[in-house]
């Protein structure tokens, strides 16, 4: 289950929910933490309940036999009021809820009832007294309480995954009005309401993933809403540029990608919530060799325990795919002579070892005695090892690849290119550039695709399918949008476009760096081992504030709020952008520092996900000059404001006199000590920044109409002072 709202990669900030029962509160939180403390003390009961009907219980026993009865009515209680209030709110459910909710508080009432000491008679004697409560009452009312409590948890899920689904569709629509706009005043009109969808659709996904218990469909979803927060940014860059530049075909293309990108993702999002898979979708595991190698081992150990347990020719088969699969890497024109030669030796050296075993089984199987018996015990430990060397050069192959590759982009050289090209206009440079991205996408893809051979795990083959698919989109949408600069070498929105999938690709070169990590900690038996939250500030040394600061692992609530906070944050540096592109003087002190905030803001979003900011000292100084810029922002629109009437000046320094408290405020903050309580720090700091970051937004949009209400009047005037001119020369 999940609540409504969650993180980041990832979540953001609560969303709105239906009135009456209020979703922000949590429905699975409510629900999951009344759900843990029935569980438990239902298990007491059972215990307590175990015993001889002779069995003598002193006073004390008695007196805790009804604490815990008092205890589980109260907690139903509070969890039958959850469930009306969902009932309330979902009449398609409520007769089925309300049923579940009137037997759970039966249940709860009767074990009250009957654990009550002074409804017992109790005769002493020796000081002990007989307990004479309805046994076989009291186990059939904690099996209804069960019964009747499973019932609302799996009906509250079926509302969290129609408001999933719901949220889902109201993005669609919106997505589907965002791709027909011709006006970039309708564009950012709607582009508002879809950053708002988003957040919520967000909220919901985020908790979902953070309460699966599967953990191949917890990746799943991760990689997915990593999909739709990247892809939210690109969406508003790639389509400012096709409004910019309507008859530019590679921009129309673009933007077409992005779209279509998204809305695979969140078809995929409802995909997973309700359990329906499309049709001719393959299982992920069937692809992996480390998966194949571990079930024909399996298969192998069964027959050994069993000489009828499958044939022969099955066995054979099984090795047969498997083997067929290291095809990838002995294909792979990337693939070193040396590795390509011992994969080769390894897979004749399994056949062989097969054909032993399957030789000596026959043997086993009309024949058992003792020395036949060690024989195939010892053709199960070669065939074993055979395949674990497999295993080890595979994953040796793959990692120096990986290694290799990532070491020789690190500098990403041909993207500083396409983007100079760009500028440039150099149209034959941007050929050879994008054919030298394109055969890099490749070289990654390849590389992705025997990561996921060797990763261990279907979570971990999961984020190499995530990786390679980003790799094979964002290399093209790069390349469109070099081509789209290029056409248009002076247009800022094309080049800050072209940023945009730029980051994109860096941060997923980035992730793949972890994603090898990961996978040799499964390989080398390091699976429980986890890495800090990357994107959350590291201890800093040499620091006078930070010296203390010891950085203990974020639990899943942290991360959400940081991540829920984040992309809120980003949002809203997307509505600042909005209203600056509207200036037509783009140098304009107020546009000025309203852009510098937006971009720092915009880094503080990638903060929360890994981006340049890397330590808390970096945050710290980024928050500073970021509360400064909010200073000269507010001295700068007082200084238009007394070129207002009075009626719009008053409303314009009502707006400053919210900003400059707020800057002061996170001022403060950041000079505050950490005392060890560096979320605690975070948050308050991205909440505040948050803050100020929305009433930028507002102040963007009233300077810009009340600028344009001035120039009327001055027009104005100016007509008048003319036509008054004109009529006295006449």
């Amino acid at each position: 289950m999940a609540a409504c709202p969650g993180p980041a990669g990832a979540g953001a900030v609560h969303g709105s929910c239906p009135s009456g029962f209020a979703f922000d509160s949590g429905l699975e939180i409510k629900t999951r933490s009344v759900e843990q403390t029935l569980l438990p003390l239902v298990s007491q009961i059972t215990t307590l309940i175990n015993h001889k009907d002779n069995t003598k219980k002193s006073d004390k026993t008695l007196q805790a036999i009804q604490r815990v009865g008092q205890a589980v009515n109260l907690a139903v209680g509070r969890f039958v009021k959850v469930g009306e209030a969902i009932a309330n709110e979902n009449w398609d459910l409520k007769e089925e809820i309300s049923i579940a909710c009137i037997e759970a508080k039966q249940a709860g009432e009767t074990i009250a009832a009957l654990t009550d000491v002074t409804n017992l008679n109790h005769p002493e004697s020796d000081g002990q007294i007989m307990i004479f409560t309805d046994k076989t009452g009291v186990i059939k009312a904690a099996r209804l309480l069960l019964s009747s409590v499973t019932k609302v948890l799996l009906l509250a899920d079926r509302v969290v995954i129609k408001q999933i689904i719901a949220s889902r569709n109201k993005v669609l629509a919106t997505m589907e009005r965002l791709e027909k706009v011709n006006s970039f005043q309708e564009f950012v009109q709607i582009f508002s309401q879809f950053g708002n969808e988003m957040v919520e659709f967000a909220h919901l996904t985020g908790d979902r993933q953070n309460d699966l218990k599967d953990e191949k469909k917890k990746a799943k979803m991760a990689a997915a809403r990593a999909v739709l927060e990247k892809c939210t940014m690109m969406l508003l860059t790639a389509s400012k540029t096709c409004l910019r530049h309507p008859n530019c075909e590679s921009a129309h293309k673009n933007k077409e990608g992005v779209f279509d990108r998204m809305k695979v993702a969140l078809d995929k999002v409802v995909e997973i919530v309700t359990d329906c898979k499309p049709n001719g979708e393959s299982d992920i595991s069937s692809i992996s060799i480390f998966t194949g190698i571990k079930e024909f081992k399996m298969n192998i150990e069964a027959v050994r325990e069993n000489p009828y347990f499958q044939s022969k020719e099955n066995l054979s088969a099984t090795l047969e795919v498997i083997l067929e699969r290291t095809e990838d890497f002995t294909d792979s024109a990337y693939t070193s002579h040396e590795h390509r030669e011992r994969i080769l030796e390894l897979s004749t050296q399994a056949r062989m070892e097969l054909q032993q075993f399957i030789s000596v089984w026959i043997q086993a199987q009309s024949n058992k005695t003792k020395s036949i018996a060690e024989e195939l015990e010892l053709t199960v430990l070669k065939i074993s090892h055979s395949l674990n060397e497999l295993k080890k050069e595979l994953h040796s192959t793959a990692m120096q690849l990986a290694a290799d590759l990532l070491k020789y982009h690190a500098d990403h050289m041909v993207l500083k290119a396409l983007k100079l090209t760009g500028v440039e206009g150099n149209l034959e440079a941007l050929a050879e550039y994008a054919c030298k991205l394109s055969e890099q996408k490749e070289q990654l893809v390849e590389t992705c695709r025997l990561l996921r051979h060797v990763s261990g795990t279907e979570p971990l083959e999961i984020t190499c399918i995530h990786a390679e698919e980003t790799f094979q989109v964002t290399g093209q949408q790069i390349i469109s949008a070099a081509e789209t600069l290029t056409l248009h070498p002076s247009s800022k929105i094309a080049k800050e476009n072209l940023d945009v999938f730029c980051e994109a690709w860096e941060s997923q070169i980035s992730d793949m760096s972890t994603l090898l990590r990961e996978i040799n900690d499964v390989f080398e038996g390091r699976r429980g081992e986890k890495y800090g939250y990357l994107s959350l500030p590291k201890p800093v040394k040499n620091n006078a504030n930070l010296k203390s600061l010891k950085l203990d692992k974020p639990d899943s609530e942290e991360q959400a709020k940081i991540a829920k906070l984040g992309l809120k944050l980003g949002l809203l540096t997307s509505d600042a952008d909005c209203e600056i592109e509207k200036w037509e003087d783009q140098e304009n002190e107020i546009v000025q520092y309203g852009r510098n905030m937006s971009r720092m803001a915009y880094s503080l979003y990638l903060f929360t996900r890994e981006g340049p900011l890397k330590t808390s000292q970096d945050l710290i100084h980024h928050l500073e000059v970021f509360a400064a810029e909010g200073l000269k922002l507010t001295s700068s629109v007082q200084a238009f404001s007394k070129q207002l009437k009075d009626d719009d000046k008053l409303m314009l320094l009502l707006e400053i006199n919210k900003l400059i408290p707020l800057c002061h405020q996170l001022q403060a903050v950041t000079k505050a000590s950490l005392q060890n309580k560096v979320f605690l720090k975070v948050d308050k700091c991205i909440t505040k920044a948050r803050s100020m970051m929305a009433l930028l937004v507002h102040l963007l949009s009233l300077c810009y109409r009340l600028l344009k209400k001035l120039q009327m009047e001055n027009n104005r005037w100016v007509s008048v002072t003319n036509k008054d001119a004109v009529d006295v020369k006449t």
